[in-house]
């Protein structure tokens, strides 16, 4: 397991096995999928704003915080990156 995006999801599933004090991402998850998808539409409208005011590296924060939640989601809805890259293979197959 090498891939960033892999190992941030293990490590927001294992917070959802094991929950740890003083953890964010447990935070969110017990404040339910209604704030978890609040803070994925947050994140979007500042990944907008970035992309069209801000640093390369302002963007790529607030990208990387898209990303964060989206996957604080996925494990919320049980969906996994896996799912996501099965789909995304379905959906460039040659038809």
């Amino acid at each position: 397991m090498d891939d960033m995006l892999d190992q941030l999801e293990a490590i927001i599933r294992d917070r959802q096995r094991k929950p740890k004090a003083g953890s964010y991402t447990n935070r969110l998850l017990d404040e339910g999928r209604g704030k978890i998808a609040q803070k994925v539409g947050e994140e979007a409208v500042e990944v907008v704003v970035a992309a069209l005011t801000q640093s390369k590296s302002q963007q790529i924060d607030e990208l990387a915080d898209l990303i964060y939640h989206t996957l604080v989601l996925m494990a919320d809805l049980d969906v996994s990156l896996d799912d996501l890259r099965a789909k995304l293979r379905e959906r460039h197959q040659p038809r």
